[in-house]
């Protein structure tokens, strides 16, 4: 009876450590966010200091930047974006994807003649285009769609390793169904012009050529296969009925009807008829193949016949130019701080 007092003492003992561990441990991790905290304010007291010890040449600095940005608005044209979606057919994408990059090396290299001849533009649109880029154009719906039909070819082990969020981690922008082609320039309806040739690019490909004549051709035998079945099956819808009607013109023998026979007949045509109607939905899909696939590129959307004009504060220069200077101006202030605070900091040791 004696040793139980001791225990519950003991207990509290190593509860009260604990808790003062915990506290401690809680009061240092404060304590370093609290540093921290003082460490960061510091800095940007200094910056603050430092800012207001230069205030005029700084603010010297803005100014010229924005006098400059001013008269460069004014100066430099005017630069447009115009935008167009598409949808690549039989893998075209990687092809897409790698004239749209041949463009844009040739418009940033200002290449004005290669530009014009590979786009049947003349040279002074293909100086106007600065910029031609591709990217993605896909929701989660899509998404979601690509992810069905890409398990749809997997066997039943290999789905049950794969879920949506892994699919995702390792979507690939070209394996999304429509793609945007932008263009930036200073002419806003060159973009319209080069629609033929970015589309024709890809589809004089005669490995692509060939690739939609097979799918063709495949589908016009699917076609005839459906459609051989249907009048099958009308031949047999007719035989039924045709059975069905010398069976009932039949003299009655007394009672001795076989209605298994006719139960059998009517679910025979019953399965005729839901086979019908698979077919018919097989053929609906077909035809909405074909017309996904007629061409080798889809145009979902066409370049406008105007670009849009580029707005935002970061592409004016009365913004971008006064931001530049101040900080240009605020490093070169700043290295020259640091050297002399390494010189004093030098002839001090």
């Amino acid at each position: 009876m004696a040793e139980q007092p001791t225990n519950n003492s003991t207990e509290e003992i190593d509860l009260g450590q604990l808790f003062q561990m915990i506290g401690k441990t809680f009061e240092r991790f404060f304590n370093f966010i609290g540093r921290i905290f003082k460490v960061i304010f510091h800095l940007i007291i200094l910056l603050l200091l430092f800012i207001q010890k230069n205030i005029i040449l700084l603010t010297v600095a803005v100014i010229i930047g924005g006098v400059a940005g001013y008269f460069l608005d004014k100066r430099l044209p005017e630069k447009y974006i115009s935008k167009m979606v598409v949808e690549p057919n039989f893998n075209s994408v990687q092809q897409l994807y790698n004239n749209i990059d041949f463009y844009n090396d040739l418009a940033e290299a200002q290449d004005s003649t290669t530009l014009a001849t590979a786009l049947d533009i003349t040279e002074h649109e293909a100086g106007s285009i600065k910029k031609i880029f591709v990217d993605s154009y896909s929701d989660e719906n899509q998404k979601i769609k690509l992810f069905d039909k890409f398990i749809s070819e997997l066997d039943t082990t290999t789905i049950k390793t794969i879920d949506f969020d892994n699919y995702l981690k390792n979507f690939n922008s070209l394996d999304a169904r429509f793609h945007r082609i932008s263009v930036v320039s200073t002419d806003s309806r060159v973009a319209k012009k080069l629609q033929p040739a970015i589309v024709g690019s890809i589809s004089v490909n005669d490995y692509f050529k060939l690739q939609k004549r097979i799918n063709d051709e495949n589908l016009d035998l699917q076609e005839r296969i459906y459609n051989q079945q249907l009048t099958e099956i009308d031949s047999l819808q007719s035989l039924y009925r045709t059975v069905l009607v010398k069976e009932a013109d039949k003299p009655m023998q007394g009672t001795n009807i076989n209605l298994a026979e006719n139960g059998e007949s009517q679910n025979k045509e019953l399965a005729l008829v839901q086979e019908r109607e698979v077919i018919k939905e097989k053929l609906v899909e077909l035809n909405e193949e074909r017309a996904n696939k007629s061409e080798i590129v889809n145009v979902i959307s066409d370049f406008p016949s105007r670009g849009v004009e580029q707005k935002g504060l970061l592409r004016s220069y009365k913004v971008l130019m006064p931001l530049i200077l101040f900080g240009l101006i605020l490093s070169i202030l700043g290295i020259i701080g640091l050297n002399k605070y390494l010189k004093k900091y030098n002839s001090n040791k």
